[in-house]
């Protein structure tokens, strides 16, 4: 009776018993080479071999154990689909796979990233998972027609960038308390700050450190450190379990919304008088973009509105404001002019109503109205509203407000009720405002950024691979400035992955425009919006991305390729 062993396995071998093994496996092959000897065939075969019944070839005396030749052996059934003979000029699986078909057998885990790379970027990239710029390529469709020297405008918003380059980014730690305090400076002051194209050292130079500090900065209302208080769509989850005092109080979240109120009007007044070239409000179910008169080749003051749903634009349409869909061209319960404003209401039910009543005339005359039963008014209703409802949180689903409309949005916006949650963790939340610039009520917010090196495998060994992250709100201009940044910083040459809110990338449609605008009388006009001359130039360009946004750029050379 065998002994049951604490912590034995009854298929562990100590290191000479597989010595020992080996070495039979080997003296059974040697055995093999041998030619086989023939052994007498059995009566009964023999019998029916003469009968002329078709059977195997008989097998040799090493053919059982696998002492037989390569021929000889039998295969396994299951090695192959089409469960057919082995060709005898056809080398085994085994030794197929034992020769290298590369210089070689494997790929080191660098390669195998550059291989991914090339097929697909990454949809979430870590710290330690950096892009290789070097071995970076994208297909034709992802490359503009001409290489540019500048990034095409994007208006969504940024939640994340990763730069990566083959020089260090250490020059963006530890600032100094004076560099720090006069980048708050700076950007306070509007200063223009221009940087040659290449930097030496980046470490020493104190203004490009500055300049860093000054393209971090962004203005949020409101301000609670304890929340994040963007992205605000999907957010639940994140707040969930935070502390909400104003949730079951309605006289704070009267006090919340009256000061959201006053710094909303504070922010439209600045981008009215061309002092605030544009703001974000966030809410928990929309995003709205208000753009000042002169940007993406509007000569008007415009805002988009995205997602929305067909109960938002009821009540945007029953208190008198005139938007358009840009995305969809024409539709049967909302008739659109040729300018591209809608029609009111009144005028679009008396067309619906002249659409029923044509509908059903022919049965009038053919004299059956009676004997069919008509459909309802709700029903006919209902089918023409389908696809509008169809649409609902969708990027086709985006409004555009123009002219002194945006000034009706704004009264619309601030008297809803239903731009509030009423329940879960934003019950009571005003809607977050995000400015590149100061207004009342405002609190000065600063983008995380931090630097990491990591070594990296390549084929003559490791290489020193540096990065750069920054988190937090990215809006526009906070973009176009970082770019020139590292442009000079980096010796033109750097890759980025770049992350968007999704529900704001739709912001970069074309808008119908009316004329062409004097791109001098643009800029001078907006001088004082406390943008740089180059960023301000930009912003002003018409959007050409669509319903996507910039997601992978690459700079070699100081020219810019890109993918979104």
């Amino acid at each position: 009776m065998a002994l049951s062993v604490p912590c034995y396995s009854p298929s562990f071998r100590k290191p000479p018993e597989v010595v020992r093994l080996r070495r039979k496996r080997a003296r059974s092959r040697g055995a093999a080479a041998s030619p086989p000897r023939e052994l007498p065939e059995p009566a009964a075969r023999r019998a029916a071999l003469a009968a002329g019944l078709h059977l195997r070839p008989f097998p040799a005396a090493g053919g059982r154990g696998g002492g037989g030749g390569p021929a000889a052996a039998r295969r396994n059934p299951f090695a192959r689909l089409d469960n057919r003979p082995r060709v005898a000029a056809e080398p085994p699986e085994g030794l197929a796979r034992e020769q290298p078909e590369a210089p070689g057998p494997f790929l080191d885990s660098n390669q195998e990233n550059d291989l991914l790379w090339e097929e697909k970027f990454p949809e979430r990239t870590t710290v330690t998972e950096l892009p290789q710029t070097s071995h970076v390529s994208f297909s034709e469709s992802d490359i503009p027609s001409s290489e540019n020297t500048e990034l095409p405008v994007d208006w969504s918003i940024k939640t994340r960038l990763l730069f990566t380059s083959s020089q260090p980014f250490t020059w963006a730690d530890h600032l100094k308390a004076q560099e720090e305090a006069q980048g708050l400076v700076q950007h306070c002051r509007a200063t223009e700050v221009t940087l040659p194209k290449s930097i030496q050292d980046p470490k020493l130079s104190t203004e490009l450190r500055c300049a860093f500090q000054q393209s971090l900065i962004y203005w949020l209302h409101p301000a609670l450190s304890w929340l994040p208080l963007f992205p605000r769509i999907g957010a639940d989850r994140k707040m969930a379990g935070k502390t909400s005092p104003w949730s079951n109080d309605a006289t704070l979240q009267h006090v919340l919304m009256s000061d959201w109120s006053v710094s909303f009007t504070s922010l439209y007044n600045l981008l009215k008088t061309k002092l605030c070239p544009y703001f974000y409000v966030c809410t928990y179910q929309f995003t709205v973009l208000f753009r000042a008169a002169g940007l993406a080749g509007s000569d008007l003051i415009t805002a988009l509105i995205s997602p929305t749903t067909r109960g938002l634009r009821e009540a945007m349409r029953n208190e008198g404001i005139e938007f358009s869909l840009p995305l969809i061209k024409e539709s049967g319960y909302k008739k659109e002019t040729a300018s591209g404003t809608s029609l009111g209401y009144g005028e679009e039910q008396a067309i619906s109503d002249e659409d029923e009543e044509e509908s059903f005339s022919w049965l009038e005359e053919m004299g059956v109205q009676d004997k069919i039963k008509k459909p309802d008014i709700l029903s006919i209703k209902l089918r023409k509203e389908k696809h509008e409802v169809q649409m609902d949180h969708r990027p086709e689903s985006v409004v555009l407000v123009k002219g002194i409309n945006t000034f009706t949005l704004l009264n619309f916006l601030i008297n809803c009720k239903s731009l509030v949650a009423t329940s879960g963790p934003q019950a009571g939340l005003p809607p977050t405002l995000l400015s590149p610039v100061a207004f009342r009520g405002a609190t000065m917010q600063i983008l995380k950024a931090r630097s990491v090196n990591v070594k990296t495998q390549a084929l003559s060994g490791y290489r020193d691979q540096f990065s750069l992250e920054i988190t937090g709100p990215i809006m526009p201009h906070s973009l176009h400035s970082l770019t020139m940044l590292l442009k000079s910083s980096q010796s033109g040459s750097f890759s980025a992955v770049l992350y968007p809110h999704e529900p704001t990338a739709v912001f970069n449609i074309c808008l119908p425009v009316d004329k062409v605008l004097d791109m001098e009388v643009v800029h001078k006009e907006l001088t004082n919006c406390g943008l740089h001359p180059n960023t301000l130039e930009q912003l002003s360009q018409i959007p050409l991305l669509g319903k996507s946004s910039l997601r992978n750029v690459v700079l070699r050379d100081y020219i810019y390729n890109w993918r979104s």
